[in-house]
């Protein structure tokens, strides 16, 4: 099966540059792990319900997410945040 590519909302290019440095290396190692393996456990990869129905969140850190949607043909990760800004 064919990889999906991934692209970035304005919202979210918008979050990553917002970030903390260390929020900004830590997306990036995630990112490379959810490449390899999106459902690896360190990503806590889950479905969402609510306002964010139809999308997923992974982990980034302790307290910070990013949320993507899955199309066809790509991956659009669309929101970066803690938990509360996010969800609350």
């Amino acid at each position: 099966m064919k990889k999906k590519g991934i692209d970035f909302s304005r919202l979210f290019d918008k979050d990553l540059k917002k970030a903390d440095i260390k929020i900004k290396k830590k997306f990036k190692e995630r990112l490379k792990l959810f490449i390899v393996d999106e459902k690896d456990g360190l990503l806590k990869n889950h479905g969402l319900t609510g306002k964010w129905r139809g999308y997923r969140s992974i982990n980034v850190t302790g307290d910070w997410r990013a949320i993507y949607v899955e199309e066809r043909e790509r991956i659009i990760f669309v929101a970066l945040g803690t938990h509360s800004h996010l969800y609350g």
